[in-house]
């Protein structure tokens, strides 16, 4: 808070933008107005703004009394509803011979624009005026920019003893660095971390992305950080657990542990006898690189604000890799896996430096040709969800996944895994909707409460019907003007 002699000073101050003087008491308009210019901040000063009660323009006093009501009065405008988002400020009364003073302290806002009762205020100058439509531009574009990703944000309460900094000074360093640059760089450590991300000076603690990557225990600031397989005697989570493994820690240990791990104990290569022959041909259940391409994309764009953890879960027949969060920023469904967006870009830098990941958006392509070079199904990927991503794949090994010795035409493989995996989504919610009614194309988005025609012909009404879960009444004639959908018996059986 402002001290005694810092409000001397801005009696006198020629910062007229971010200093209002004032010898009203009851204008709680004009002081809102004022919060509400200064939360703004237009011209970028990043300074704090102050409304001062009790002050002529000349800086002169005018000999008011402050009182308890007085100040209770003008604190109540911070949260009162009428300014939003609410702004960050302080009260604080000053006694002087002349008079006292009420000053109000403002911070800028890192959410701009902010609104008194839909209406954005701004200093220009000494002037107080409603924001045009290039300044209310300026500040939405503000607020783009102040809005830090999680990694970015510094991780209060964590110091430089929390991380593995000998790992970070030996092994990060030189490959985030210019060697000559590196050697030339006489800042202390703390700097040399805050330009790369990796510390905020401001809040003298290091960032997530720097506890993600070197962290000692990062569960202590991260409850959900570590990665959890899971062996599975079936095929559901019911049946028997076989093993189990926690990897704790930063992710420049844990990913060392987790390639040696996948490559084995999960991906296994055994002889198989070929039909017809004397001769056997090995057979790979999973191809590591596939499993460590979807495990490190699983690392990289996680939502490390949750408590879930990431699981590896393997059944019979099949691995699951399961992440929090779902799709990120300008990768959408129907645009995946062509567009890519990072959650966490510090963390994916880093990553990127310490050699695990490439950031050229090639990881599901080359799962995808690991996969088909191995003769295994495609994978499949849920991406419909809001919450959480994932990624099956499904075992080449006849003895794991009998799909693969009964069926050899791995496109009927991949299809029919993937109807059944698609009726857990909108599938799901679509035959649930026409349940024992047969109703038309209208009454069936009108239902499902949707307007857009083709997202819903793309996302649903197609997905249930490749997957034979509805089938209409005139299958002859698909434009039919009395055209009805009504479920198949596998539709009712999923219901």
């Amino acid at each position: 808070m402002i001290t005694k002699e810092e409000v001397l000073e801005l009696l006198k101050s020629t910062e007229k933008y971010r200093v209002e003087r004032t010898i009203s008491t009851t204008d709680m308009d004009k002081f809102c107005e004022a919060i509400c210019a200064f939360s703004n901040d237009l011209p970028g000063s990043r300074k704090k703004g102050y409304l001062i009660l009790g002050a002529y323009d000349n800086g002169t006093l005018c000999g008011l009394k402050v009182t308890d009501s007085l100040q209770k009065k003008i604190s109540a405008n911070r949260s009162d509803g009428n300014i939003l988002p609410l702004p960050v400020m302080s009260v604080e009364p000053f006694e002087f011979p002349e008079g006292d003073l009420l000053v109000v302290e403002v911070s800028p806002s890192m959410l701009p624009p902010v609104r008194y009762r839909g209406r954005t205020f701004v200093r220009i100058g000494p002037r107080r005026d409603i924001a045009s439509e290039a300044e209310e531009r300026i500040l939405m574009e503000r607020r783009m920019a102040y809005l830090p990703t999680f990694d970015s944000m510094p991780c209060m309460g964590a110091s430089l003893d929390d991380l593995e900094l000998d790992k970070f000074v030996k092994d990060y360093l030189p490959k985030a660095i210019d060697p000559d640059t590196l050697a030339g760089d006489d800042r202390p450590l703390k700097e040399q971390m805050s330009s790369i991300g990796m510390y905020d000076l401001s809040r003298d603690c290091p960032t997530f992305a720097a506890l993600i990557l070197f962290g000692k225990n990062t569960q202590r600031f991260m409850p959900g950080n570590y990665i959890q397989y899971v062996q599975f005697s079936g095929e559901d989570e019911g049946s028997d657990v076989l093993s189990e493994r926690a990897f704790k820690g930063p992710l420049i240990t844990i990913i060392p542990e987790l390639e040696k791990f996948l490559d084995f104990s999960v991906s296994k290569t055994r002889p198989v006898p070929v039909p017809g022959t004397f001769r056997d041909a090995p057979v790979t259940n999973y191809p590591y690189l596939a499993l460590r391409e979807l495990v490190m994309n699983a690392c990289m764009h996680r939502d490390y604000q949750s408590t879930a953890p990431i699981r590896v879960y393997q059944f019979h027949d099949r691995i699951e890799i399961t992440n929090a969060g779902g799709l990120f920023g300008d990768a959408r469904p129907e645009i995946f896996p062509t567009k890519n967006a990072y959650r966490n870009p510090l963390v994916a830098e880093g990553m990127r430096v310490l050699g695990f990941v490439n950031k050229f958006n090639r990881g599901i392509k080359r799962v995808r040709e690991q996969l088909e070079a191995n003769g295994s199904p495609a994978a499949i990927y849920r991406i419909e969800q809001l919450t959480h991503f994932e990624a099956i794949v499904y075992s080449a090994d006849p003895m794991e996944n009998p799909a693969s010795r009964e069926v050899t035409d791995q496109a009927t493989i991949q299809a029919t895994i993937q109807a059944t995996i698609q009726a857990t989504g909108q599938v799901q919610r679509l035959v649930s909707v026409i349940s024992k009614r047969e109703l038309s194309l209208k009454e069936l988005m009108e239902a499902i409460g949707l307007k857009n025609r083709k997202h819903f012909l793309d996302a649903y009404l197609s997905p249930a019907l490749e997957g034979g879960f509805i089938e209409q009444t005139h299958p002859d004639k698909p434009r039919h003007p009395h055209q009805r959908y009504r479920l198949t018996a596998k539709g009712k059986s999923l219901l």
